[in-house]
């Protein structure tokens, strides 16, 4: 049986259905991000996009709040922002978060583009 061509270029539907879920807008305009965190790592990076949300890797152990600051943090540098005008919304004790980008200086598909250039890296 032959082996199916694989596109390796075009994103598939299904990679595009997991980045509309884990981005999206809130009622106030604020842009929500999905992020299934992965402290203790040895360096921040983004990892992928899933069913979960954006993987992240972060280097800040789960104790005392220090990982949430630091994905913050590292969010906030990859967006661009200031640390202000990202914010923890919800899952301070879980891997499971939702972070709130305010402030309206980018769209939904400038954040998906910067979080993809990211995943590259």
């Amino acid at each position: 049986m032959p082996k199916k061509d694989s596109k390796k270029g075009e994103p598939n539907k299904q990679d595009i259905k997991h980045e509309e879920e884990c981005i999206s807008v809130d009622k106030s305009g604020n842009i929500c991000l999905k992020v299934h965190a992965k402290p203790g790592a040895k360096m921040n990076t983004i990892t992928d996009i899933s069913d979960e949300g954006i993987g992240i890797q972060i280097a800040a152990p789960p104790v005392d709040g220090e990982a949430n600051s630091e994905i913050v943090k590292y969010v906030a540098f990859v967006l661009g922002l200031r640390k202000s005008d990202v914010t923890l919304d919800r899952g301070s004790r879980s891997r499971q978060k939702v972070l709130v980008v305010s402030g309206g200086k980018l769209s939904v598909s400038q954040v998906k583009e910067l979080i993809q250039k990211q995943i590259g890296l």
